[in-house]
C-alpha cells in the first residue's frame, strides 16, 4: 500500500486532510501529526527543517510516494531544502528496481495558495494570517512576487489563534476579541486589502469569528479547497504518481504524541472519532 502522507507539526493538517478526504475519497491517507513538538511556529528555520525531514522520510519508509506538508510553518521553512537536498538523496539511495528515478514527491500549501489568490484579488492588495514563523519568513511575499510581482502582500502573525482552536474555544468571545484584534492590526497595516488567506491550517475553525471581523466585501480564502484542487490537477499532469497511490479508501493517523490526547483533539476538527497510533521521530 502506498497512502497519500500528509504532514503536519500538530492537528491543523486535519482540515486538509478532511477536504481531501470529501473530495477524493478513492486514495489512501497516513496522517502524521508531531504533537509532541509543537508548535512549530516560533521554532528557528534549522529546527524546523530537521523536524519535518525526520517525518518526510519516516513517510517515506512507511510507504508513501508523495508527501504533502499540511503545515504552514513547514511549507515555508522546510519544503525547498528537503525538495534540492534530502529527496535527491533518499530517491538515488532508496531506489528499487523496476522504480522509476526520482519517484517520491513532497508538496507544500503556499505555492498552490499563491497561484488561487493572485487570481482572485481585484485591488491587487492582499492579506494573510499565519503563524509567526510563517510571516518572519516572507514565504507569502516572495512566491506572489514570483507570480504575482503587481499584488501587494500584507502578513500578520496571529500567535494565539492555534492555542484557542485546540482548546475548543472556536465559538468563544476570547475567540472573536483575539480575531477582531489582529484583523484590526492587519486592514490598519493595508486598508485595500480585498482577499484574506487563511495561512495556518488551523484557521478555518475560527470562521465564525473571522465573518465577525472582516468588513463586508472581502474575501476570507482557507487553503483546502485549494490544495485538493492543487492535487487534482497533480495527479492529471504526472499520471505515473497517480498510478502509484493506492486507492482503497482508508486513512491512518499517527502521532507523536500520547494518542488518547491526539484523539480528544482531532475530534474538534474532524467531528468524529478515530483510531491513533503512537510514533517516534528523534
Amino acid at each position: 500500500m502506498s497512502p497519500i502522507g500528509i504532514f503536519d507539526s500538530g492537528y491543523g493538517g486535519l482540515t486538509i486532510l478532511q477536504k481531501l478526504q470529501e473530495r477524493l475519497p478513492q486514495y489512501d491517507y497516513l496522517y502524521l501529526g508531531d504533537n509532541a513538538r509543537a508548535p512549530y511556529g516560533s521554532r528557528s528555520f534549522d529546527v524546523v527543517y530537521e523536524f519535518t525531514r525526520q517525518a518526510v522520510l519516516k513517510l517515506f519508509d512507511l510507504g508513501c510516494q508523495l508527501v504533502i506538508l499540511g503545515c504552514n510553518t513547514a511549507s515555508a521553512k522546510a519544503l525547498r531544502t528537503i525538495q534540492q537536498n534530502d529527496l535527491i538523496t533518499y530517491n538515488l539511495t532508496h531506489h528499487a528496481p523496476g522504480e522509476p528515478q526520482g519517484h517520491r514527491r513532497v508538496l507544500g500549501v503556499i505555492r498552490p495558495t499563491v497561484e488561487h489568490v493572485g487570481n482572485i484579488t481585484v485591488s491587487r492588495h492582499i492579506g494573510y494570517v499565519a503563524t509567526e514563523g510563517t510571516v518572519r519568513s516572507d514565504s507569502y511575499e516572495l512566491e506572489m512576487a514570483k507570480f504575482f510581482p503587481d499584488v501587494k502582500v500584507t502578513g500578520q502573525a496571529c500567535p494565539l489563534w492555534a492555542a484557542i482552536v485546540e482548546a475548543n474555544e472556536a465559538d468563544s468571545d476570547g475567540a472573536d476579541f483575539f480575531v477582531k484584534k489582529r484583523i484590526t492590526q492587519l486592514l490598519t497595516k493595508d486598508p485595500e486589502i480585498d482577499t484574506i488567506l487563511l495561512g495556518c491550517t488551523h484557521y478555518p475553525l475560527l470562521m465564525r469569528s473571522l465573518m465577525k471581523a472582516v468588513p463586508e466585501g472581502i474575501n476570507i480564502i482557507p487553503q483546502g479547497d485549494i490544495i485538493v484542487d492543487s492535487l487534482a490537477d497533480y495527479f492529471r499532469r504526472h499520471p505515473d504518481m497517480d498510478s502509484r497511490c493506492s486507492k482503497g479508501g482508508n486513512t491512518r493517523y499517527l502521532t507523536t504524541e500520547n494518542p488518547e490526547r491526539f484523539q480528544e483533539c482531532a475530534k474538534i476538527f474532524l467531528h468524529h472519532n478515530i483510531e491513533v497510533e503512537h510514533i517516534d521521530l528523534a
